[in-house]
């Protein structure tokens, strides 16, 4: 299951969270009686930690363990899969049980959350191949492990001067790139840094969050951006990604702002229109927000 199918687009027969017993180890379990139903999302701390408290709208890293409250069958953990979950905790684009959930917690806590089909499962489209029904209840084990950054800090980088101007909107946020005299024709893929971030650097393969604009080069139509939903969780892994992506970002840091420069072989390829992706050659100016 991908963590995309969470994003919109006890004793038996109970829904007492305290009934629901959780292991201590590193992969911890968590063992729901078959047939738990829940009527509304409640919350339990099973350990409070220290870190700031969660508001609306922030974006957090989370692990997980998902338990099927008819079946009481775990069917997704990201202590597993090594794999955390980027969560933006607003009301357009997060779970409501989610969100209920995990408002007002603290990060560092340990926090199990009950979530019925309401507010849960008859929301996704992927219900089934989760094997599970549109009524069914869901639990949640949360480690809520860190906010994420909203968007890039560190120390500014001039632009070379052929590289399209990158204009900004009314939030002060990337908005979309502009051609000038001095604007080059793309002749080979690059990266340049707007903003060098102090964080590790980007390993080959990571998962990131990001915030990005993506455009035609140098200064066509916008085709995808993130500053008006929340940030994605993208895997650079190759294959999964544009190759100028999976080649030039690892070995950034984390808290850096990136032009990335992509010729119609580094893009999406010459069959991008006829695969639904964007042709010809592209640019994205991307923010690094975190790695796993």
């Amino acid at each position: 299951m991908t963590t995309a199918s969470f994003v919109l687009a006890g004793c038996g027969g109970g829904n007492d969270l305290d009934g629901i017993e959780v292991s201590k180890a590193d992969t911890p379990k968590v063992t729901v009686e078959e047939d738990y139903t829940a009527t509304k999302t409640e919350s339990r701390v099973v350990s409070k930690g220290g870190g700031d408290e969660v508001a609306d709208g922030d974006t957090i890293k989370i692990n997980y363990v998902a338990v099927n409250g008819r079946t009481g069958k775990e069917f997704d953990n990201s202590f597993k899969n090594e794999t955390p979950m980027t969560l933006t905790l607003n009301k357009k684009t997060a779970l409501p049980g989610f969100y209920k959930g995990l408002v007002g917690q603290d990060i560092g806590s340990r926090v199990l959350v009950s979530v019925p089909s309401k507010d849960g499962a008859s929301l996704l489209q992927s219900v089934e191949s989760l094997g599970m029904k549109k009524d069914d209840t869901m639990v949640f084990l949360f480690d809520l492990v860190s906010k994420v950054p909203t968007e890039a800090k560190g120390k500014a980088v001039a632009p070379s001067a052929t590289l399209p101007k990158l204009t900004f909107d009314k939030d002060k946020h990337p908005a979309k790139f502009v051609k000038t005299k001095k604007t080059a024709p793309l002749k080979k893929s690059g990266l340049e840094v707007l903003i060098k971030g102090t964080g590790d650097p980007v390993a080959k393969g990571a998962t990131l969050s990001v915030h990005y604009v993506g455009q035609k080069y140098p200064a066509g139509q916008v085709f995808d951006e993130s500053w008006s939903t929340g940030p994605r969780q993208i895997s650079i892994a190759e294959g999964s990604v544009a190759p100028c992506w999976s080649d030039l970002i690892p070995g950034n840091t984390v808290g850096s702002r990136v032009v990335v420069t992509c010729t119609v072989e580094d893009g999406f390829g010459k069959n991008a229109k006829k695969e639904g992706k964007p042709d010809g050659p592209l640019i994205f100016v991307v923010d690094l927000l975190d790695a796993s």
